[in-house]
């Protein structure tokens, strides 16, 4: 049976016409197939009201079952579906469209999302032009004292979620409007015992083309005003940016405020570093290709001003590191880097400090991050576990969800601040991946850059003829064997190479805790009784001991 529409009109028309014909009608049909298909569309505004000005950024829609919260604050790597869209000078007013071709995550294409009725919320990330220092021009979120946190970020916008049925079959676009705005962060007030301050780093501005701040929380010991003559050690508890008191002061019903203020406890200045990045809350407190020189702006604009604040003991044997997680390997790296200004670390959980374990990834040997590859079998690699062995999410989970926060490593999230960190530039100004987040495959190229500049591990051991003898009882590392994020194992390849080093032999330490999570180490009074052990026993003899301890 001929059902063609155009066969019946050839017997009425010449050949060279009939042929002309068949030619366009076979065109216009290659078009209508290679066509994208419509499909669903979220399409996202926000008004003049809201936002006056054109919007370089990412505009996000989160969809939820539930409105128990928001469904921005349901995502995360295994929360629920968040699709994201780069804007570019978008007005207000004008409509932009979430659609097919945008990656989301569980969910990776609208398309695939089940029919039903779902909670949607919008959401706009507003990025800031940066022209740097070294010739490239990049888009990122600025940091306004949230600590890169893009879902409470001032200025930010948001719409309020919205119940609609969703027909991944409907071409009827779901329209939804970001019309609020996030406030500005609420700085706590000073106390008595805690101090906060904010400064604009000269280096850093430079560098970014756009002022950078960085500061301090920090913790005065019990008598500190009614002492005036007395200066004090230093504790550099590093970590994630936070506005709450070092270690856990301020805290409700807080154990450490009342062995801070009893009698008999040393006194010491606790300080918390708080240097948010673009990229991360946190800089990691060194050199970077993509994210600027945060290590020599610590120690030559932060530090001092710290100093000039504070009564502190401006001597090595009086500026100790501490810090778990990130601020673990920020203790790590900060002795290493800077063995004869700082006097000791106490490390507990660092990230990897060797990348023969990013996690539990060789980026050298590895050909992917995602899968391990076992004959016919493909196994899955983990990312996240509890102490007795079950897995709570997958390598790939993680980072599939910052692709979907952001490309070109803007997530702000933990994979994707290691790249702006430990990697080098790439052609755009963006840093090069360590492997394709959609794939997990990896860029050993990449990884060598990694190696030969932040690998802690390799560091040490091609550099312990001159480093051993200035660190070599200076580093004293705390990991649970159970690290839900396996950096128990970067521990592990860090102390094989200690226990073997000569010229000097190591003689600091390494702790391990039997099934012990994220974080375990030594805590509050337990950590400044392990502290003050150490600085009594390494302290030069003309040390003053006595002053601060009233």
């Amino acid at each position: 049976m001929n059902t063609h529409p155009a066969l019946p009109r050839l017997a009425r028309i010449g050949a060279a016409s009939a042929i002309a014909l068949l030619g366009s009608v076979a065109l216009a049909n290659a078009a209508t197939a290679k066509a994208p298909p419509t499909g669903p569309r979220l399409e996202i505004s926000f008004p003049a009201s809201a936002h006056a000005k054109p919007i370089t950024g990412r505009v996000y829609v989160a969809i939820s079952r539930s409105n128990a919260k928001p469904p921005i604050e349901q995502t995360d790597p295994t929360g629920v579906p968040l699709f994201g869209h780069d804007v570019k000078a978008l007005k207000p007013g004008t409509q932009v469209a979430i659609t097919h071709a945008d990656f989301g995550t569980p969910v990776h294409q609208l398309s695939k999302l089940p029919a039903g009725d779902y909670w949607m919320q919008p959401f706009v990330n507003i990025y800031t032009r940066f022209k740097r220092a070294d010739g490239h021009t990049v888009w990122l979120h600025m940091d306004h004292w949230e600590g890169q946190d893009w879902k409470r970020s001032p200025g930010n916008l948001y719409g309020t979620p919205v119940k609609v049925h969703y027909d991944p079959n409907a071409s009827t676009p779901i329209k939804l409007v970001a019309d609020h705005v996030i406030g500005p962060i609420k700085l706590p007030a000073d106390t008595r015992y805690v101090k906060r301050f904010r400064i604009k780093s000269a280096m850093l501005s430079h560098w970014w083309g756009h002022p950078i701040y960085f500061g301090a929380t920090v913790l005065l010991p019990r008598g500190y005003a009614s002492h005036p003559h007395v200066r004090y050690p230093v504790i550099y508890d590093e970590g994630h940016f936070s506005l709450h008191a070092p270690m856990g002061f301020d805290r409700k019903g807080s154990a450490f405020r009342k062995y801070w203020l009893a009698d008999g406890t040393p006194r010491y200045i606790v300080v918390t570093l708080q240097h948010p990045s673009p990229y991360y809350d946190d800089s990691y407190a060194v050199n970077s290709a993509n994210d600027g020189p945060w290590g020599d702006a610590i120690q030559q604009e932060l530090l001092p001003a710290i100093d000039q604040r504070f009564r502190t003991i401006n001597q090595p044997w009086a500026r100790i590191l501490t810090g778990g997680s990130t601020g673990g390997w920020i203790s790590v790296a900060l002795q290493v880097f800077h063995p004869d200004y700082y006097g000791g670390s106490f490390a507990s959980c660092p990230d990897s400090l060797d990348f023969r374990y990013h996690q539990i990834v060789n980026i050298y040997a590895d050909k992917n991050a995602y899968y391990k590859q076992h004959g016919w079998v493909r196994v899955e690699r983990p990312d996240t576990r509890k102490p007795d062995g079950n897995i709570t999410s997958m390598m790939k989970d993680e980072n599939w969800y910052e692709l979907a926060v952001g490309d070109h490593s803007r997530s702000g999230g933990q994979w994707d601040i290691w790249e702006a960190t430990f990697g080098p530039v790439g052609a755009d100004g963006y840093p090069q991946r360590i492997w394709n987040k959609r794939t997990g495959v990896i860029n050993h190229q990449v990884a060598a850059y990694w190696k030969q500049h932040y690998d802690l591990r390799h560091i040490l051991q091609t550099q312990w003829s001159t480093l051993g003898p200035k660190v070599t009882d200076k580093l004293h590392i705390y990991v649970g064997d159970a690290d839900t994020y396996y950096l128990n194992m970067g521990v592990r390849m860090m102390d094989g190479f200690l226990k073997t080093a000569k010229s000097p032999s190591f003689h600091g330490s390494v702790t391990y805790q039997p099934m012990a999570p994220h974080c375990w180490g030594p805590r509050g009074d337990a950590l400044i009784h392990t502290i003050t052990q150490y600085v009594d026993s390494h302290a030069p003899p003309d040390a003053n001991l006595k002053d601060w301890r009233y």
